[in-house]
Protein backbone atom coordinates (compact mmCIF):
# COMPACT_ATOMS: atom_id res chain seq x y z
CA UNK A 1 0.00 0.00 0.00
CA UNK A 2 1.39 3.37 -1.02
CA UNK A 3 0.02 6.39 0.81
CA UNK A 4 0.17 9.73 -0.99
CA UNK A 5 -0.18 13.15 0.63
CA UNK A 6 -0.48 16.30 -1.46
CA UNK A 7 0.30 19.84 -0.39
CA UNK A 8 0.84 23.26 -1.89
CA UNK A 9 -2.61 24.24 -3.07
CA UNK A 10 -4.16 27.61 -2.37
CA UNK A 11 -5.83 30.71 -3.70
CA UNK A 12 -3.90 32.63 -6.34
CA UNK A 13 -4.57 35.11 -9.10
CA UNK A 14 -4.46 34.40 -12.80
CA UNK A 15 -0.88 34.52 -14.02
CA UNK A 16 0.57 33.39 -10.69
CA UNK A 17 2.52 30.21 -10.02
CA UNK A 18 2.14 27.37 -7.55
CA UNK A 19 4.10 24.23 -6.82
CA UNK A 20 2.25 21.17 -5.64
CA UNK A 21 4.03 18.41 -3.78
CA UNK A 22 3.09 14.77 -3.30
CA UNK A 23 4.90 12.79 -0.63
CA UNK A 24 4.78 9.00 -0.76
CA UNK A 25 4.99 6.61 2.16
CA UNK A 26 6.99 3.82 0.62
CA UNK A 27 10.44 3.49 -0.86
CA UNK A 28 8.96 1.42 -3.69
CA UNK A 29 7.61 4.76 -4.92
CA UNK A 30 10.93 5.21 -6.71
CA UNK A 31 9.96 2.41 -9.14
CA UNK A 32 6.45 3.62 -9.91
CA UNK A 33 4.94 5.85 -12.56
CA UNK A 34 3.29 8.86 -10.91
CA UNK A 35 0.64 11.23 -12.15
CA UNK A 36 -1.35 14.32 -11.34
CA UNK A 37 -5.06 14.51 -12.04
CA UNK A 38 -7.59 17.27 -11.34
CA UNK A 39 -11.30 17.60 -10.92
CA UNK A 40 -13.03 20.92 -11.37
CA UNK A 41 -16.45 21.58 -9.84
CA UNK A 42 -19.13 19.80 -11.83
CA UNK A 43 -16.65 18.10 -14.14
CA UNK A 44 -15.06 14.69 -14.51
CA UNK A 45 -11.59 14.05 -13.19
CA UNK A 46 -8.97 14.58 -15.88
CA UNK A 47 -5.33 13.74 -16.42
CA UNK A 48 -2.86 16.60 -16.00
CA UNK A 49 0.66 15.14 -16.11
CA UNK A 50 2.54 11.88 -15.67
CA UNK A 51 6.14 10.88 -15.05
CA UNK A 52 7.88 7.53 -15.22
CA UNK A 53 10.04 6.06 -12.48
CA UNK A 54 13.28 7.85 -13.33
CA UNK A 55 11.82 11.10 -14.63
CA UNK A 56 12.99 10.60 -18.20
CA UNK A 57 9.50 10.10 -19.62
CA UNK A 58 6.83 12.74 -19.04
CA UNK A 59 3.39 13.31 -20.46
CA UNK A 60 1.08 16.34 -20.29
CA UNK A 61 -2.48 17.21 -21.09
CA UNK A 62 -2.69 19.66 -23.98
CA UNK A 63 -4.34 22.23 -21.72
CA UNK A 64 -1.26 22.52 -19.49
CA UNK A 65 1.62 21.95 -21.92
CA UNK A 66 4.18 24.71 -21.69
CA UNK A 67 2.80 25.93 -18.35
CA UNK A 68 3.07 22.93 -16.00
CA UNK A 69 6.10 20.78 -15.25
CA UNK A 70 6.08 17.46 -13.43
CA UNK A 71 9.22 16.25 -11.70
CA UNK A 72 10.28 13.84 -9.00
CA UNK A 73 13.02 13.40 -6.43
CA UNK A 74 13.12 9.72 -5.64
CA UNK A 75 15.36 9.84 -2.58
CA UNK A 76 12.81 12.26 -1.10
CA UNK A 77 9.93 10.03 -2.29
CA UNK A 78 8.26 13.17 -3.62
CA UNK A 79 6.75 14.22 -6.93
CA UNK A 80 6.12 17.87 -7.82
CA UNK A 81 3.86 19.78 -10.16
CA UNK A 82 5.13 23.25 -10.97
CA UNK A 83 2.26 25.32 -12.32
CA UNK A 84 3.04 28.62 -14.03
CA UNK A 85 0.81 31.20 -15.68
CA UNK A 86 -2.23 29.81 -13.93
CA UNK A 87 -5.63 30.40 -15.48
CA UNK A 88 -9.09 30.42 -13.95
CA UNK A 89 -9.83 27.16 -15.76
CA UNK A 90 -7.05 25.51 -13.73
CA UNK A 91 -9.24 25.80 -10.63
CA UNK A 92 -9.74 22.26 -9.35
CA UNK A 93 -8.85 19.73 -6.71
CA UNK A 94 -5.51 18.23 -7.72
CA UNK A 95 -4.76 14.64 -6.85
CA UNK A 96 -1.53 12.73 -6.96
CA UNK A 97 -1.67 9.10 -8.08
CA UNK A 98 0.65 6.13 -8.48
CA UNK A 99 0.59 3.07 -10.69
CA UNK A 100 1.15 -0.38 -9.24
CA UNK A 101 3.79 -1.96 -11.47
CA UNK A 102 7.41 -0.91 -11.53
CA UNK A 103 9.31 0.72 -14.35
CA UNK A 104 6.31 1.51 -16.52
CA UNK A 105 6.28 4.47 -18.90
CA UNK A 106 4.38 7.67 -18.18
CA UNK A 107 0.67 7.24 -18.84
CA UNK A 108 -2.56 9.21 -18.89
CA UNK A 109 -5.08 6.41 -18.39
CA UNK A 110 -6.83 6.93 -15.07
CA UNK A 111 -7.60 3.25 -14.58
CA UNK A 112 -3.89 2.40 -14.60
CA UNK A 113 -3.38 4.42 -11.42
CA UNK A 114 -4.05 2.42 -8.29
CA UNK A 115 -3.07 4.64 -5.38
CA UNK A 116 -4.57 8.09 -4.87
CA UNK A 117 -4.03 10.98 -2.52
CA UNK A 118 -6.83 13.01 -0.94
CA UNK A 119 -6.14 16.04 -3.08
CA UNK A 120 -5.21 19.68 -2.65
CA UNK A 121 -7.41 22.55 -3.79
CA UNK A 122 -6.23 25.17 -6.24
CA UNK A 123 -8.35 28.27 -6.73
CA UNK A 124 -7.38 30.73 -9.45
CA UNK A 125 -9.16 34.06 -9.41
CA UNK A 126 -9.32 36.61 -12.20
Amino acid sequence: QVLLVESGGGLVQAGDSLRLSCAASERMFSQLTMGWFRQAPGKEREFVAGINWNGEDTLYADSVKGRFTISRVNYQVTVYLQMNNLKQEDTAVYQCAAQNWPFASAGSTESSYVYWGQGTKVDVSA
